[in-house]
């Protein structure tokens, strides 16, 4: 609610107590403030609705990098901008801060892969015939002694690793894809369907990473290979019974044609079933930092290695974990490989949207910056949570919610008649999905100098207002915002729920890097979170509007400040849940950095990372001793420690290797 609307709510109560004589009239004043402020709030909702339903459609292709959605969504929240009377000029003559980002690779050439055995036999392997190259590895040339890693897995609360028994470091090692006993539902390494979060692809890269191998190949498991046929196999059996029984009866006959045209089909795609199926380049997606290179081969070459070495095929293997329960990793005596992948890395343009409202008076050059990301994920691949879909994710919510926030408050302080005290910058990130590139591109080329920055509120996520339960990041970043936020709720019926850390799961973390206050507004998670299913009409865009107006309140009164807001470090990391059995570690990830290593570009106030004496720049390339590419491995390395180790830290810092040593710290929540 703006501010006029407010005096000339006070008006009707003012002159009832003095001049009860017009008691009438003035509920007619009061009637026509109710309506108007009605009328504004439904209007707010109309406009919210729209733009979501725009930013979401299908037509605009989940916002995914590289996808022209997301270059209309830049156009048009760039209009909008425009016609709330912002200046669309700043970034260089328009409103588009341009930069880069890595979305994937492509295959290059040569490729190859040799493997010998002992007495001298070469197997020269054809590919697109039985090797394939990993889109999730890296490029170069590997040669080594080969090691079979059964499955290649590392999992210290199952107290099982097949790491334990062999040394792969300089070697090529051999694993087969997903985990043991994928038929009982209640095993070991079960979730439900049989696979558990350590089947990941890139989870058993990095394993092998780790552990010092130069180079990776995969291979089917034989229980996938087998179960896909046999329910294939099943389906044109029923299909096969049903047309039978049909036919028996001498009923229906659409019902009879169309039972027949299903088992045909069935029968052909089994006749087109592979049953051994390479995965083509492209499939578990890229990764960042270092990785070796990465290879499957079929399972026929496999068992020509792992018979003569180990006396054992594919199969025979997979039964002995099943029944034992214990793994079966070997070297491979006499064997070895020899091969090259080569990699192209695609780095795709994008662009955050800049509009800027100045300010007019003694503190017209100190700036706050209002932000929301306006990227998605597209049709899924990293980052959904829908498994294999390639179903467009719309993200109504995460995050068109919080870019139709952002131009509705644009239009609200542009609508003013009078200049604000102080400028505000609206920005609409990209690449936030990717890990906060716009915002530490915004941060590390900032248009208006970071020092004269107050604060920074930003909004992901404001679309499911449930209970009226409205989380906000940051609340300890200012001694003010307590106050401010309590007084700007008053009366709306919202519940305030405040996580004081500024260091969190969205853009406001790489300004609170830069020791800028910052406050978060985010509904919480749901069950369509990075999933097909974020669509416009599952929002409630009344709350939507609530949480507009309580922002809007707070702008203004940080604007209006005599004194800009204090910063206040705040130790600790907030996140959406709870980080489960990885101990805290206290760094922040630089994402704008494609380095050989994981890139930090600070850390949290007081963390063990602090601590430690490590800081923004640092690349961490081993941990404890285990080597790391990039952010996967360290992510899972920390995982295999518990709270209070100490634990050694080995950083690149100024062309230097520099050890630390850091104590790991319990989970935040």
């Amino acid at each position: 609610m703006s501010n006029f609307l407010q005096r000339i709510l006070l008006v009707p109560f003012f002159s009832l107590v003095i001049f009860s004589g017009h008691f009438a009239i003035n509920s007619l004043y009061a009637e026509d403030a109710s309506k108007l402020a009605a009328k504004e709030t439904s209007e707010a909702e109309r406009r919210l609705l729209d733009d979501v339903k725009k930013l979401a459609s299908d037509e605009w292709e989940g916002r995914g990098v590289g996808t022209e959605g997301l270059k209309k969504a830049a156009k048009f929240i760039a209009e909008s901008f425009r016609d709330a009377g912002l200046d669309v000029s700043a970034a260089g003559g328009d409103p588009f801060q341009e930069f880069e980002i890595v979305d994937g690779a492509e295959l290059g050439t040569p490729n190859s892969l040799t493997l010998t055995g002992p007495g001298g036999k070469t197997f020269t392997l054809e590919m697109g015939k039985n090797f394939e190259v990993c889109s999730f590895g890296g490029s170069g040339k590997i040669e080594g002694e080969l090691v079979f890693a059964g499955y290649g897995i590392v999992a210290t609360d199952l107290e099982y690793d097949e790491y334990d028994s062999i040394d792969v470091k300089d070697k090529i090692v051999i694993v087969m894809r997903r985990n043991p006993k994928q038929s009982d539902p209640h095993g070991p390494f079960a979730v439900g369907h049989g696979i558990s979060r350590h089947a990941g692809l890139t989870t058993k890269l990095s394993r092998a990473f780790s552990n010092g191998a130069k180079g990776v190949i995969f291979v089917n498991d034989p229980y996938t290979v087998n179960t896909e046929k046999e329910q294939l196999e099943e389906q044109v059996e029923k299909a096969a019974a049903q047309v039978s029984k049909l036919e028996k009866e001498n009923g229906d006959k659409s019902e009879l044609e169309t039972a027949r045209t299903h088992l045909s089909q069935v029968k052909e795609i089994l006749a087109k079933h592979v049953a051994d199926k390479l995965m083509e380049f492209g499939y578990g997606g890229t990764r960042s930092g270092k990785s070796p290179a990465t290879f499957h081969i079929s399972q026929d070459v496999c068992n020509e290695i792992l018979k003569p070495a180990l006396g054992k095929t594919l199969s025979e293997i997979e039964a002995q974990i099943d029944e034992t329960g214990k793994p079966f990793s070997r070297p491979l005596e006499g064997w070895q490989a020899s091969g090259q992948a080569t990699l192209k890395i695609i780095r795709v343009p994008v662009k955050n949207v800049i509009g800027v409202l100045e300010g007019q008076g003694p503190h017209s050059d100190e700036t706050i910056v209002i932000g929301a990301h306006f990227d998605h994920l597209g049709r899924g691949g990293a980052g959904s949570l829908a498994a294999n879909s390639t179903e467009i994710h719309n993200g109504a919510d995460d995050n068109a919610s919080g870019t139709a926030g952002l131009m509705e408050i644009a239009r609200r302080l542009g609508a003013r008649k009078d200049p604000l005290p102080r400028r505000v910058v609206f920005i609409a990130f990209n690449g936030e999905e990717r890990g906060l590139l716009g915002a530490n591109e915004y941060v590390d080329n900032p248009i208006f100098p970071l020092e004269k920055t107050v604060a920074m509120f930003n909004m992901d996520m404001i679309g499911r207002l449930d209970e009226n339960k409205l989380t906000i990041f940051g609340t300890g970043t200012s001694k003010v915002w307590d106050a401010l936020l309590d007084q700007a709720t008053d009366g709306t019926g919202i519940e305030l729920i405040k996580k004081t850390e500024g260091f969190g799961p969205s853009d406001h973390a790489a300004f609170y890097g830069k020791k800028i206050p910052v406050l978060h507004f985010f509904t919480g998670i749901h069950e369509d979170y990075h999933r097909p299913g974020d669509d416009w009409e599952k929002l409630n865009v009344q709350g939507m509007a609530k949480i507009i107006e309580i922002l809007e309140k707070v702008v203004l009164e940080t604007a209006e400040a005599e004194v800009r807001p204090d910063y206040i470090s705040i130790p600790g990391t907030a996140s959406l849940a709870r980080s489960g059995a990885r101990p805290y570690f206290g760094s922040i990830p630089d994402f704008g950095e494609n380095t050989n290593g994981y890139a930090i570009s600070g850390v949290s106030p007081g963390s063990p990372a602090d601590k430690g004496k490590l800081k923004g720049g640092d690349v961490i390339v081993e941990l404890d001793g285990r080597k790391i590419g990039g952010l996967d491995d360290f992510d899972l390395a920390l995982r295999d420690f518990r709270p209070g180790q100490q634990i050694s830290v080995t950083v690149q810092r100024d062309a230097k290797k520099v050890e630390l040593k850091v104590t790991l710290g319990t989970p935040k929540n």
